[in-house]
């Protein structure tokens, strides 16, 4: 699991993805094990990050499992099944505030 956060974490720090946060949110709730929280400058980069993620980790055997958001690009989801990528507008994601909604949650180092 580390490996993939890893890559998860080049891939969008290459692509200029801001104040990147891993979650362990495995405890907290059944849909994931992991979030990657990221921000976005606009709608333009969030698509690009996606989009970028998406082509990069199917290179790797990863395919999504479903993807929510791309149309508008405030959050975009993209759900790996035990990892989330969360990709927010810088605004939305102070609005949805996922890191303070799973406080409890370990931070992960990769």
């Amino acid at each position: 699991m580390t490996e993939k956060l890893k890559l998860i974490r080049e891939l969008l720090e290459s692509k200029k993805g801001e104040d990147i946060v891993i979650l362990d949110v495995s405890n907290f709730t059944n849909i994931a094990d992991y979030f990657v929280i990221v921000s976005a400058n606009s709608s333009v980069h969030a698509k690009a990050l996606a989009d970028y993620i998406i082509e990069e980790l199917k290179k790797h055997g990863l395919q999504p499992d479903h993807i929510e958001g791309l149309e508008n690009a405030h959050w975009i989801l993209i759900d790996y099944l035990d990892t989330i990528v969360h990709i927010f507008q810088k605004e939305w994601r102070e609005y949805y505030d996922l890191e303070w909604l799973y406080g409890a949650a370990r931070r992960v180092e990769v």
